[in-house]
């Protein structure tokens, strides 16, 4: 009579035939694991025929992906939660961070120091706001903390 496989190893390889390993993914789809994964195994049941048409990692890096809208609000509270010391509040990313002043006050906040040099309290005009995001930019490069392929002049 043939000896039985143990528990353990039983249930590890009925899991492994229905999720694979991260290797075997990227074999399977050719992409990062993460990019196949959310749209294999969370297929949405309202989605269109364009949706079904397209491909799963163009699904996750499509805008309104799940995974970024949760990545984003998880982003936002950590933000306020520094911004409450200098009664700041951010209500949307892609704008509120736009004239430089939250993001000034969130670098200061973290880093408890001030600014190097001086920033428009009041930017009115693009060039003002700019230039507040150039003084934090800056601010970053003094203290080291390297960033890649983000400027000022950097925009859509």
């Amino acid at each position: 009579q043939p000896q039985s496989k143990p528990e353990k190893v039983r249930k590890r390889e009925q899991l492994n035939r229905l999720h694979p390993t991260a290797a075997e993914t990227i074999k399977m789809s050719g992409s990062h694991p993460r990019l196949h994964q959310s749209a294999a195994t969370a297929p949405n049941a309202l989605s269109s025929d364009k949706d079904a048409e397209m491909p799963a990692t163009e699904k996750d890096l499509a805008e309104d992906a799940p995974w970024k809208k949760i990545q984003q609000n998880t982003f936002t509270r950590w933000c306020n939660e520094h911004l409450k010391c200098v009664n700041k509040r951010i209500g949307n990313l892609q704008t509120d961070l736009s004239d430089g002043l939250r993001l000034i006050g969130l670098l200061e906040v973290l880093s408890q120091k001030k600014m190097f040099r001086k920033y428009n309290q009041r930017p009115t005009f693009r060039q003002m706001q700019l230039e507040n995001v150039s003084v934090a930019l800056e601010f970053l490069d003094k203290e080291n903390i390297k960033l890649v392929s983000i400027g000022g002049c950097d925009h859509d």
